[in-house]
């Protein structure tokens, strides 16, 4: 049987199913796509954005931090650095201890830590559920295609080859599909999912390394501040 007389023999509801299973197949190679691009973009960008991170980690300038994120912001880690560094930088503008500023820095992190996996996340939701559900859509594909092959039974009186061939193809055509359109989306959306861990840590450990590089050394300033206050208070009070 060629391929015209095979859709020759597609009923209704069969057709149905290839299309949607076409349109699915189309949608899920969209957004791999764009995911790959987007996810190739980030890596790339981060990796230019991390030296200059770590220069400034290193006793670095905080504006020259501010134009590094400014130039990559497809980066992940930049995305989570400016939110930081654009808090800190705020309260010291506008005269505050940043020592304080602690707790706004952290949640300002949190937040954009939140934010920017949203944001790589998206699209991902959508392989999974094709992934999952593209076999049983197959699957129905399949049913509809034997009930075809026993109506071309009833028809003909008979159980020859020729009158269940068409309902048969059809159906194997649409278990078939259903797999082509499901393994790609399957297997794509546990690559993806690995690559988004691997964000996750990087954007983790470029939180804790700008918390400590920012408020470590105040505090260390503060503390010897505090020992000579101490020792002097000392001194009056046996002086006494």
């Amino acid at each position: 049987m060629s391929f015209s007389e095979l859709l020759g023999n597609v009923g209704l509801f069969g057709a149905a199913v290839m299309c949607c299973l076409a349109a699915l197949s189309v949608f899920s190679v969209g957004v791999i796509v764009d995911k790959q691009r987007r996810f190739r973009s980030a890596s790339r960008h981060s990796q230019m954005f991390k030296p200059v991170f770590k220069k400034f980690l290193h006793g670095g300038e905080v504006q020259e931090l501010i134009e590094a994120v400014q130039k990559h912001p497809n980066s992940h880690v930049a995305q989570v650095v400016s939110a930081g560094i654009h808090e800190y930088d705020g309260v010291r503008q506008k005269g505050g201890d940043p020592v304080e500023s602690l707790e706004l820095v952290t949640s300002a992190l949190r937040d954009s830590r939140a934010e920017t996996l949203i944001q790589l996340k998206r699209g991902l939701g959508f392989l999974a559920t094709i992934g999952s559900t593209a076999p049983f859509i197959g699957l129905f594909g399949t049913v509809v295609g034997i009930i075809n092959a026993f109506r071309g039974i009833a028809a003909t009186g008979s159980g020859g080859m020729a009158a269940v061939s068409g309902g048969i193809a059809e159906a194997l055509v649409a278990t078939a599909l259903g797999i082509f359109v499901a393994i790609p989306a399957v297997v794509a959306f546990n690559i993806f999912t690995g690559k988004l861990e691997n964000f996750q840590v990087e954007m983790n450990r470029a939180s804790s390394q700008l918390v400590n590089c920012l408020f470590k050394i105040p505090a260390v300033m503060e503390s010897e501040v505090r020992v000579p206050v101490a020792k002097v208070a000392g001194a009056a009070y046996a002086a006494r």
